[in-house]
């Protein structure tokens, strides 16, 4: 196993700026594989960036503003947070104005950080315009790059400073045996009490005030002769509530964790119920393709306790896109039914690297389609010739298709269903790919 460590780059500047224009341009179309599923969009802050042979994360940050009451506080934190986790800054003024006062005060903030600093001008989208450039040398920072966010110009540029000095994808491997598991999920819902109740040790910060975790611990320990890591994250803070800027990097840390995790443990608080912000936060760890499992915590405070059924069925209709991840049911508070986490985590993550053999791979293939064909479209029906499995972690299989223009979601769906019924692919996403045979 090995873990690559991904650079992060923020985008900081003043509020009306450009930077989410910037921002959405770079990180471009994500295809993720949770594109169809309702509930799930969001707003971006975080995202990933693919350049040439090069990846890393991009951060968007709120407008830095000093006229602004809270600016002391708050601004200063959400400025020095990004800073801190980023490797990169760029930092974005716009070049139809000239600069003021917000402007110095940012600077001054990134030239006390020590960290490479890339000055963006943007808005500059014609020739006359880019001999305004000049003007922000005054910044006092080498590199000056006139963009374009809105029409797209400049941004290989920028692309190609930002990842100058990347080696190799700047990675740096490191052979691991340990199974790691993180924790996700709104802040509150007990995520370091599980941590401490798994551990049955005080080695995390316990706290009932929402938040206190702001970095991601790793603890590792041993159970049953091996060596895992547990990472318990900062919890994602629904936005718009007052810590929103601050809390913008919590989502940050825990996207970190959860690439660095094989498994995700999605955390879900019984005597609030299910959110959606809570759906919003297994998508991540669905995106990136981790093996899941919805842990209900404080399940000491449902009064029924023979009500598991009608909260397992809760829990399928909210989290359509999870039916795959089992469920188990915790007090972390009376270490009630915590002995059941361990052997789930062992299950799915063993799941997430299975390996099906091509010949039996294609007899369930087959046996899908004469059971159920696919449906035809303008006269056309999808034939499927061949399947073999491309990838593991997560389990990812091609199919030789003669047009993959045919395919319709829900015919995916149940070639997935059949793959699991075959299949012990509990707990794991699986991935489905169509190549056209003649290509």
């Amino acid at each position: 196993w090995y873990y690559m460590k991904v650079p992060t780059v923020a985008i900081v500047g003043r509020p009306n700026v450009g930077k989410s224009t910037i921002f959405n341009k770079l990180v471009g179309k994500k295809i993720a594989i949770i594109e169809d599923t309702p509930g799930v969009t969001r707003d971006r802050i975080y995202g990933t960036v693919n350049y040439k042979n090069y990846k890393f994360h991009l951060i968007d940050t709120g407008g830095i503003d000093v006229s602004e009451e809270d600016f002391n506080n708050e601004i200063i934190i959400q400025a020095n947070i990004a800073i801190e986790e980023a490797d990169i800054i760029v930092f974005v003024v716009n070049g139809l104005e000239e600069l003021n006062q917000n402007d110095f005060i940012i600077r001054d903030i990134l030239m006390k950080s020590g960290k490479k600093v890339l000055v963006a001008v943007n808005k500059l989208d014609n020739p006359k315009r880019e001999e305004n450039i000049y003007n922000y040398y005054e910044l006092g920072f080498e590199d000056v790059l006139p963009i374009s966010g809105e029409h797209s110009l400049g941004l290989s540029d920028l692309l190609d400073k930002i990842t100058e000095n990347f080696t190799e994808n700047n990675m740096e491997e490191e052979k691991d045996d340990r199974i790691k598991f993180c924790l996700i999920g709104r802040p509150n819902v007990g995520k370091s009490s599980l941590v401490n109740a798994l551990l049955n040790e005080e080695k995390v910060i316990v706290s009932p005030i929402a938040g206190t975790t702001r970095d991601a611990i790793d603890t590792e320990f041993t159970y049953n002769q091996k060596k895992y890591v547990a990472i318990d994250t900062a919890g994602i803070r629904k936005s718009g509530k007052i810590f929103e800027r601050i809390e913008k990097y919590s989502v940050l840390r825990s996207m970190k964790a959860i690439e660095r995790s094989d498994v995700c443990l999605l955390v879900i608080n019984a005597e609030e119920g299910i959110i959606e912000h809570d759906k919003h936060i297994a998508s991540y760890a669905l995106e990136e393709g981790k093996p899941i499992i919805i842990v209900v915590n404080k399940w000491d405070t449902v009064n029924d306790k023979n009500d598991i059924s009608t909260f397992t069925k809760l829990v399928r209709s909210e989290f359509k896109f999870l039916s795959f991840a089992p469920i188990t049911f915790v007090s972390a508070l009376t270490k009630k039914r915590i002995f059941t986490i361990m052997p789930e985590i062992d299950k799915v993550y063993i799941n997430s690297q299975k390996e099906i053999k091509t010949s039996t791979l294609n007899d369930v293939i087959r046996d899908a389609v004469l059971l159920k064909a696919p449906p035809s479209y303008k006269g056309k029906r999808l034939k499927i010739s061949f399947a073999q499995q491309t990838g593991t972690t997560p389990p990812k299989f091609t199919l030789f298709v003669n047009s993959n223009k045919l395919i319709h979601f829900s015919y995916e769906r149940y070639l997935e269903n059949k793959l699991r019924e075959n299949f012990d692919l509990e707990g794991t996403p699986i991935i489905l790919e169509y190549k056209n045979k003649n290509d």
